[in-house]
Protein backbone atom coordinates (compact mmCIF):
# COMPACT_ATOMS: atom_id res chain seq x y z
CA UNK A 1 0.00 0.00 0.00
CA UNK A 2 1.32 3.59 -1.27
CA UNK A 3 0.84 5.79 1.55
CA UNK A 4 2.52 9.16 -0.19
CA UNK A 5 0.49 11.91 -0.73
CA UNK A 6 0.66 14.61 -2.90
CA UNK A 7 0.03 17.73 -0.90
CA UNK A 8 0.57 19.70 -4.12
CA UNK A 9 2.61 19.45 -7.50
CA UNK A 10 5.80 19.75 -6.18
CA UNK A 11 5.87 18.22 -2.64
CA UNK A 12 4.79 14.47 -1.31
CA UNK A 13 4.81 13.48 1.83
CA UNK A 14 4.10 10.24 3.73
CA UNK A 15 0.81 9.47 5.59
CA UNK A 16 2.05 9.02 9.57
CA UNK A 17 -0.11 7.68 12.90
CA UNK A 18 -0.67 9.01 16.21
CA UNK A 19 -1.05 7.19 19.38
CA UNK A 20 -4.97 8.23 19.20
CA UNK A 21 -5.33 6.80 15.83
CA UNK A 22 -4.58 3.36 16.50
CA UNK A 23 -6.06 1.00 18.60
CA UNK A 24 -4.58 -2.91 19.88
CA UNK A 25 -6.70 -5.89 18.77
CA UNK A 26 -8.26 -8.35 21.37
CA UNK A 27 -6.66 -11.96 20.73
CA UNK A 28 -8.84 -15.29 20.65
CA UNK A 29 -6.12 -16.25 23.94
CA UNK A 30 -6.32 -14.14 26.56
CA UNK A 31 -3.74 -14.70 30.21
CA UNK A 32 -4.82 -13.87 33.89
CA UNK A 33 -3.32 -10.29 34.61
CA UNK A 34 -1.98 -11.54 37.84
CA UNK A 35 0.36 -14.02 35.11
CA UNK A 36 1.80 -11.40 33.34
CA UNK A 37 5.20 -9.39 33.47
CA UNK A 38 5.70 -6.10 33.26
CA UNK A 39 9.91 -6.16 33.81
CA UNK A 40 12.15 -4.72 31.49
CA UNK A 41 16.30 -4.62 31.47
CA UNK A 42 19.22 -2.16 30.58
CA UNK A 43 21.85 -3.19 30.25
CA UNK A 44 23.05 -4.56 33.94
CA UNK A 45 19.79 -3.06 35.25
CA UNK A 46 16.21 -4.18 35.83
CA UNK A 47 12.85 -2.60 36.22
CA UNK A 48 9.84 -4.18 37.99
CA UNK A 49 7.69 -1.87 34.87
CA UNK A 50 8.79 0.03 32.43
CA UNK A 51 8.10 3.13 33.10
CA UNK A 52 10.72 6.45 33.80
CA UNK A 53 10.21 9.56 35.42
CA UNK A 54 10.83 12.47 32.61
CA UNK A 55 14.24 14.90 33.89
CA UNK A 56 11.39 17.27 34.14
CA UNK A 57 10.99 19.58 37.51
CA UNK A 58 7.46 19.16 37.62
CA UNK A 59 7.69 15.69 37.54
CA UNK A 60 11.17 14.25 39.30
CA UNK A 61 12.23 15.60 42.72
CA UNK A 62 14.93 13.98 44.42
CA UNK A 63 12.61 12.56 46.79
CA UNK A 64 10.18 11.80 43.72
CA UNK A 65 13.66 9.71 41.87
CA UNK A 66 13.72 7.59 45.56
CA UNK A 67 10.08 6.85 45.94
CA UNK A 68 9.88 5.93 42.14
CA UNK A 69 12.37 3.57 42.54
CA UNK A 70 11.20 1.86 45.35
CA UNK A 71 8.08 1.24 43.05
CA UNK A 72 10.00 -0.32 40.21
CA UNK A 73 10.21 2.70 38.37
CA UNK A 74 13.51 4.80 36.90
CA UNK A 75 13.32 8.16 38.28
CA UNK A 76 15.59 10.70 36.30
CA UNK A 77 16.50 13.96 38.03
CA UNK A 78 17.22 16.98 35.54
CA UNK A 79 20.92 18.22 36.08
CA UNK A 80 20.28 21.41 34.75
CA UNK A 81 16.56 21.83 36.87
CA UNK A 82 15.68 23.92 40.21
CA UNK A 83 17.56 21.64 42.22
CA UNK A 84 20.56 22.12 40.93
CA UNK A 85 20.32 25.96 40.79
CA UNK A 86 19.30 26.24 44.50
CA UNK A 87 19.82 24.66 47.66
CA UNK A 88 16.08 25.18 48.32
CA UNK A 89 14.14 25.47 45.04
CA UNK A 90 10.76 24.79 47.40
CA UNK A 91 9.61 28.65 47.45
CA UNK A 92 10.13 28.63 43.28
CA UNK A 93 8.26 25.50 43.03
CA UNK A 94 5.39 26.92 44.97
CA UNK A 95 5.79 30.24 43.10
CA UNK A 96 5.74 28.73 40.03
CA UNK A 97 2.26 26.70 41.09
CA UNK A 98 1.17 29.72 42.07
CA UNK A 99 1.48 32.23 38.57
CA UNK A 100 -1.94 33.70 36.98
CA UNK A 101 -2.90 31.21 34.50
CA UNK A 102 -4.50 34.44 32.65
CA UNK A 103 -1.11 35.96 31.78
CA UNK A 104 0.87 33.51 29.81
CA UNK A 105 3.78 35.99 28.47
CA UNK A 106 3.81 37.25 32.41
CA UNK A 107 4.27 33.22 33.64
CA UNK A 108 6.74 32.31 30.80
CA UNK A 109 8.90 35.91 31.63
CA UNK A 110 8.75 35.06 35.29
CA UNK A 111 10.04 31.05 34.87
CA UNK A 112 12.81 32.31 32.13
CA UNK A 113 14.17 35.18 35.16
CA UNK A 114 13.80 31.76 37.77
CA UNK A 115 16.28 29.52 35.61
CA UNK A 116 18.73 31.88 34.73
CA UNK A 117 19.73 31.09 37.84
CA UNK A 118 23.26 29.54 37.62
CA UNK A 119 23.72 25.60 37.76
CA UNK A 120 26.06 24.81 40.59
CA UNK A 121 28.37 21.71 40.03
CA UNK A 122 28.42 21.22 43.94
CA UNK A 123 24.19 20.85 43.95
CA UNK A 124 24.80 18.02 40.93
CA UNK A 125 26.89 16.20 43.39
CA UNK A 126 24.59 16.58 46.32
CA UNK A 127 21.33 15.49 44.74
CA UNK A 128 22.67 12.44 42.80
CA UNK A 129 24.35 11.65 46.04
CA UNK A 130 20.70 11.87 47.77
CA UNK A 131 19.28 9.34 45.42
CA UNK A 132 22.21 6.94 45.56
CA UNK A 133 22.04 6.92 49.41
CA UNK A 134 18.35 5.57 49.21
CA UNK A 135 19.66 2.60 47.44
CA UNK A 136 17.98 3.22 44.34
CA UNK A 137 19.44 3.37 40.85
CA UNK A 138 20.73 6.70 40.00
CA UNK A 139 19.76 8.10 37.07
CA UNK A 140 20.30 11.84 35.25
CA UNK A 141 19.86 14.12 32.49
CA UNK A 142 21.65 16.30 30.49
CA UNK A 143 21.12 18.58 26.97
CA UNK A 144 23.77 18.12 24.64
CA UNK A 145 24.73 21.51 25.33
CA UNK A 146 25.63 21.19 28.92
CA UNK A 147 26.94 17.71 28.47
CA UNK A 148 30.56 18.69 27.67
CA UNK A 149 30.68 21.32 31.05
CA UNK A 150 28.78 18.69 33.02
CA UNK A 151 28.99 15.29 32.56
CA UNK A 152 32.57 14.48 34.64
CA UNK A 153 30.73 16.00 38.10
CA UNK A 154 28.11 13.74 36.86
CA UNK A 155 30.06 10.34 36.52
CA UNK A 156 31.87 11.81 39.32
CA UNK A 157 28.82 11.58 41.62
CA UNK A 158 28.42 7.79 40.63
CA UNK A 159 25.68 7.68 38.22
CA UNK A 160 24.37 4.32 36.96
CA UNK A 161 22.26 5.05 33.99
CA UNK A 162 23.38 8.92 31.73
CA UNK A 163 20.62 10.54 29.53
CA UNK A 164 21.36 12.90 26.89
CA UNK A 165 17.85 14.28 26.33
CA UNK A 166 16.87 17.40 23.85
CA UNK A 167 13.98 18.48 21.62
CA UNK A 168 15.74 16.73 18.48
CA UNK A 169 19.74 15.46 19.02
CA UNK A 170 21.60 13.75 16.26
CA UNK A 171 24.51 11.73 15.63
CA UNK A 172 26.00 14.49 13.82
CA UNK A 173 25.30 17.94 14.94
CA UNK A 174 26.86 20.80 12.82
CA UNK A 175 27.86 24.36 14.45
CA UNK A 176 30.17 26.78 13.51
CA UNK A 177 29.95 28.75 16.73
CA UNK A 178 30.83 25.91 19.33
CA UNK A 179 32.48 22.17 19.38
CA UNK A 180 29.87 20.10 18.70
CA UNK A 181 29.07 17.20 21.07
CA UNK A 182 31.01 13.94 19.64
CA UNK A 183 28.51 11.31 20.70
CA UNK A 184 30.09 8.48 19.16
CA UNK A 185 33.38 9.31 20.92
CA UNK A 186 31.96 10.41 24.03
CA UNK A 187 29.67 7.13 24.51
CA UNK A 188 32.25 5.17 23.79
CA UNK A 189 34.74 7.03 26.78
CA UNK A 190 31.97 6.51 29.21
CA UNK A 191 31.53 3.78 31.79
CA UNK A 192 27.69 3.70 32.02
CA UNK A 193 25.43 3.18 29.66
CA UNK A 194 23.91 6.41 28.19
CA UNK A 195 20.43 6.93 26.63
CA UNK A 196 20.03 9.58 24.15
CA UNK A 197 17.12 11.36 21.69
CA UNK A 198 14.97 12.35 20.87
CA UNK A 199 14.59 11.57 17.82
CA UNK A 200 11.70 11.03 15.48
CA UNK A 201 12.22 8.71 12.45
CA UNK A 202 14.56 5.58 11.29
CA UNK A 203 17.56 7.38 10.00
CA UNK A 204 18.14 9.48 12.86
CA UNK A 205 17.73 6.73 14.96
CA UNK A 206 19.75 4.05 13.36
CA UNK A 207 22.77 6.48 13.27
CA UNK A 208 22.20 7.48 17.13
CA UNK A 209 22.50 4.08 18.02
CA UNK A 210 25.73 3.40 15.95
CA UNK A 211 27.22 5.58 18.68
CA UNK A 212 26.85 3.18 21.22
CA UNK A 213 23.42 4.17 23.23
CA UNK A 214 22.10 1.98 25.46
CA UNK A 215 18.81 3.14 24.51
CA UNK A 216 17.32 5.13 22.40
CA UNK A 217 14.33 7.91 23.03
CA UNK A 218 11.62 8.53 20.64
CA UNK A 219 9.48 11.90 20.48
CA UNK A 220 9.92 15.13 20.74
CA UNK A 221 9.11 14.88 24.69
CA UNK A 222 7.35 17.29 26.48
CA UNK A 223 3.52 15.95 25.57
CA UNK A 224 1.08 17.97 26.78
CA UNK A 225 3.42 20.71 27.93
CA UNK A 226 4.81 21.06 24.65
CA UNK A 227 3.94 23.57 21.85
CA UNK A 228 7.10 22.56 19.81
CA UNK A 229 4.26 22.39 16.67
CA UNK A 230 3.25 25.98 17.01
CA UNK A 231 6.19 27.58 17.21
CA UNK A 232 8.54 25.59 15.07
CA UNK A 233 5.99 23.52 12.54
CA UNK A 234 7.73 20.45 14.02
CA UNK A 235 6.04 17.31 15.26
CA UNK A 236 6.04 13.78 15.05
CA UNK A 237 3.16 11.28 14.83
CA UNK A 238 3.63 9.02 17.77
CA UNK A 239 2.46 5.29 15.93
CA UNK A 240 4.55 5.98 13.25
CA UNK A 241 7.78 7.41 14.95
CA UNK A 242 8.30 4.13 17.44
CA UNK A 243 7.27 1.59 14.62
CA UNK A 244 10.21 3.80 12.44
CA UNK A 245 12.66 3.20 15.41
CA UNK A 246 11.95 -0.11 16.17
CA UNK A 247 12.59 -0.62 12.47
CA UNK A 248 15.88 0.75 12.85
CA UNK A 249 16.68 -1.33 15.98
CA UNK A 250 16.17 -4.59 14.14
CA UNK A 251 18.10 -3.75 11.34
CA UNK A 252 21.03 -2.53 13.66
CA UNK A 253 20.72 -5.51 15.70
CA UNK A 254 21.61 -7.62 12.53
CA UNK A 255 24.14 -4.67 11.18
CA UNK A 256 26.07 -5.05 14.48
CA UNK A 257 25.59 -8.64 14.86
CA UNK A 258 23.38 -8.58 18.12
CA UNK A 259 23.59 -5.70 19.63
CA UNK A 260 20.10 -4.66 21.27
CA UNK A 261 19.25 -0.92 21.77
CA UNK A 262 16.22 -0.64 23.69
CA UNK A 263 13.59 1.82 21.81
CA UNK A 264 12.03 4.38 24.86
CA UNK A 265 9.05 5.86 23.49
CA UNK A 266 8.93 9.93 25.38
CA UNK A 267 5.86 12.36 25.43
CA UNK A 268 2.40 12.56 24.57
CA UNK A 269 1.69 9.33 26.84
CA UNK A 270 -0.31 11.10 29.15
CA UNK A 271 -2.71 8.06 29.58
CA UNK A 272 -2.64 4.49 30.31
CA UNK A 273 -4.32 3.57 27.32
CA UNK A 274 -1.55 5.52 25.44
CA UNK A 275 1.26 3.91 27.29
CA UNK A 276 -0.02 0.47 26.64
CA UNK A 277 -0.07 1.45 22.26
CA UNK A 278 3.62 2.85 22.79
CA UNK A 279 4.51 -0.25 23.93
CA UNK A 280 2.62 -2.56 21.84
CA UNK A 281 3.81 -0.08 18.69
CA UNK A 282 7.19 -1.71 19.64
CA UNK A 283 8.90 0.97 22.31
CA UNK A 284 10.91 -1.13 25.80
CA UNK A 285 9.95 1.21 27.60
CA UNK A 286 8.04 4.36 28.15
CA UNK A 287 9.59 7.92 28.92
CA UNK A 288 6.38 9.45 31.35
CA UNK A 289 5.89 13.59 32.49
CA UNK A 290 2.14 13.95 32.80
CA UNK A 291 1.08 10.78 33.82
CA UNK A 292 3.46 10.77 36.63
CA UNK A 293 3.19 14.72 37.16
CA UNK A 294 -0.67 14.11 38.66
CA UNK A 295 0.81 12.22 41.83
CA UNK A 296 0.72 13.57 44.75
CA UNK A 297 4.27 13.42 45.44
CA UNK A 298 5.16 15.66 42.26
CA UNK A 299 6.92 18.52 42.72
CA UNK A 300 5.07 20.04 40.07
CA UNK A 301 1.69 20.46 42.87
CA UNK A 302 -0.75 19.30 40.17
CA UNK A 303 1.50 22.01 37.37
CA UNK A 304 3.86 20.47 34.87
CA UNK A 305 6.60 22.28 32.48
CA UNK A 306 9.21 20.90 30.90
CA UNK A 307 12.42 23.27 29.35
CA UNK A 308 11.05 24.68 26.42
CA UNK A 309 8.43 26.52 28.68
CA UNK A 310 11.26 28.35 30.16
CA UNK A 311 13.82 29.06 26.90
CA UNK A 312 15.53 31.99 26.83
CA UNK A 313 15.18 32.69 23.12
CA UNK A 314 12.40 30.78 21.55
CA UNK A 315 10.36 29.21 24.33
CA UNK A 316 7.77 26.69 23.07
CA UNK A 317 6.32 25.06 26.11
CA UNK A 318 3.96 26.27 28.87
CA UNK A 319 3.54 25.62 32.66
CA UNK A 320 -0.11 23.36 32.03
CA UNK A 321 -2.48 21.71 35.17
CA UNK A 322 -2.82 18.42 35.29
CA UNK A 323 -4.94 17.84 38.69
CA UNK A 324 -3.53 15.86 41.36
CA UNK A 325 -5.06 12.03 40.90
CA UNK A 326 -3.36 10.02 43.84
CA UNK A 327 -0.44 9.73 45.42
CA UNK A 328 2.22 7.31 43.31
CA UNK A 329 1.63 4.30 44.84
CA UNK A 330 -2.30 4.12 43.85
CA UNK A 331 -1.35 6.26 40.28
CA UNK A 332 0.78 3.28 39.43
CA UNK A 333 -0.42 0.55 41.04
CA UNK A 334 -3.91 1.05 42.31
CA UNK A 335 -7.01 0.68 43.23
CA UNK A 336 -8.45 3.10 40.92
CA UNK A 337 -11.64 4.82 41.05
CA UNK A 338 -10.68 6.31 37.71
CA UNK A 339 -11.90 6.14 33.97
CA UNK A 340 -9.81 7.79 32.27
CA UNK A 341 -6.53 6.28 32.27
CA UNK A 342 -5.38 8.08 34.44
CA UNK A 343 -4.30 5.94 37.16
CA UNK A 344 -3.22 2.30 37.84
CA UNK A 345 -1.08 2.37 35.42
CA UNK A 346 0.13 -0.71 35.91
CA UNK A 347 -2.77 -2.74 36.27
CA UNK A 348 -3.77 -1.40 32.95
CA UNK A 349 -0.97 -2.25 31.08
CA UNK A 350 -1.27 -5.91 32.61
CA UNK A 351 -4.42 -5.79 31.70
CA UNK A 352 -4.34 -4.96 28.34
CA UNK A 353 -1.26 -7.52 28.01
CA UNK A 354 -3.78 -9.83 29.08
CA UNK A 355 -6.97 -9.31 26.90
CA UNK A 356 -4.50 -9.24 24.04
CA UNK A 357 -2.70 -12.84 24.90
CA UNK A 358 0.88 -11.68 25.93
CA UNK A 359 2.25 -12.20 29.30
CA UNK A 360 5.93 -10.60 28.69
CA UNK A 361 7.04 -6.67 26.93
CA UNK A 362 9.04 -8.35 24.34
CA UNK A 363 6.46 -10.77 22.85
CA UNK A 364 3.99 -7.81 23.77
CA UNK A 365 5.05 -5.86 20.59
CA UNK A 366 3.90 -8.06 18.31
CA UNK A 367 0.26 -7.10 19.05
CA UNK A 368 -2.25 -6.50 16.39
CA UNK A 369 -2.92 -2.71 15.77
CA UNK A 370 -5.60 -1.50 13.53
CA UNK A 371 -6.17 2.02 12.07
CA UNK A 372 -9.52 3.69 14.08
CA UNK A 373 -12.30 4.91 11.58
Amino acid sequence: MNLDIEIGRSKRARRTFSLDEIALVPSRRTRDPREVSTTWKIDAYSFDTPFIGAPMDSVTSPATAIAMGKLGVLGVLNLEGLWTRYEDPQPLLDEIADLATEDLPGATRRMQEIYREPIQAELITQRLREIREAGVIVAGALTPQRTQEYYRTVLDAGVDLFVIRGTTVSAEHVSQAQEPLDLKKFIYDLDVPVIVGGAAGYTPALHLMRTGAAGVLVGLGGGAAMRTEQVLGIHAAGASAISDVAAARRDYLDESGGRYVHVIADGGLGTSGSIVKALAMGADAVMLGTALARAEEAPGQGYHWGAEAHHDDVPRGVRTSVDVVAPLQRLLHGPSNHVDGSSNLIGALRRAMATTGYTDLKSFQRSEVVVRG
